[in-house]
């Protein structure tokens, strides 16, 4: 009886070591960390009038460059509304959509024009300074455009971009380029819808003279698009 019961034991442990031994081969091994993108996530915000199909041209030399489909997000949006009282919150919730979906801590902004004081109140009121690294305002009308009065009886977009505006006041109050966020600007003095020109170049940021470019040709110019996404590899 004691020898049988000594068989079952061993028959026990053989099987369990067996076991064990099996676990050992087949067990997963502890994943290592998701890696990193290679690049910071980029949220374009197109101007006034427009839609997110105007960065069909940079998008495609930064997926040239190296940067994927799930690193470049277009935002798209009314841009009629307000500046300071609806448009920075409802970019606030994209960018805090993209740092979800990215696993990111932060955005790079890149704006055209109107584009650029939705961005810069972002920024400098709306809490996004520590989720912004990079901020691009390409032709933004930073200190107002005299061509916005041609809008401004039925868009309240238009009345924020016009010279002396309650928005354009407040973001050039103090510093223009608040927060840890490397800020550059793109202006073009054959831009026909920023009046005056030098509305555009911001105190702390690397401003840049693109020559005699067009207004919206400024989102395919080739050297705009090489200096931006210089900018954004700093």
């Amino acid at each position: 009886m004691a020898a049988t019961t000594r068989a079952r034991v061993g028959a026990r442990l053989l099987v369990s070591l067996l076991v064990a031994a099996m676990t050992t081969l087949v067990a997963p091994t502890p994943s290592a960390a998701a890696p990193r993108a290679a690049h910071t996530p980029v949220v374009f915000v197109h101007g006034y009038n427009a839609d997110p199909g105007v960065w069909g041209s940079l998008r495609a030399d930064m997926k040239a460059a190296g940067y994927t489909d799930d690193e470049l997000f277009s935002w798209g949006y009314d841009t009629d509304e307000s500046v300071n009282e609806t448009l920075s919150g409802q970019l606030a919730t994209y960018v805090a959509e993209v740092r979800a979906r990215t696993g990111a801590d932060r955005v790079d902004l890149v704006a055209h024009s109107f584009g650029s004081l939705v961005t810069r109140w972002y920024v400098k009121f709306g809490g996004g300074a520590p989720f912004v690294s990079h901020l691009a305002s390409i032709a933004g009308p930073n200190h107002g455009t005299a061509t916005a009065w041609a809008c401004a009886a039925w868009s309240q977009g238009c009345r924020d971009m016009t010279p002396g505006s309650y928005v354009a006041k407040q973001l050039a109050a103090g510093d223009e380029t608040p927060g840890s966020v490397s800020y550059a600007t793109w202006w073009s003095n054959c831009d026909e819808v920023i009046n005056p020109d030098n509305s555009v170049p911001l105190t702390g940021a690397t401003n840049h003279p693109a020559g005699c470019v067009a207004h919206n040709d400024l989102l395919t110019d080739d050297g705009v698009s090489r200096g931006v996404r210089s900018f954004l590899a700093s």
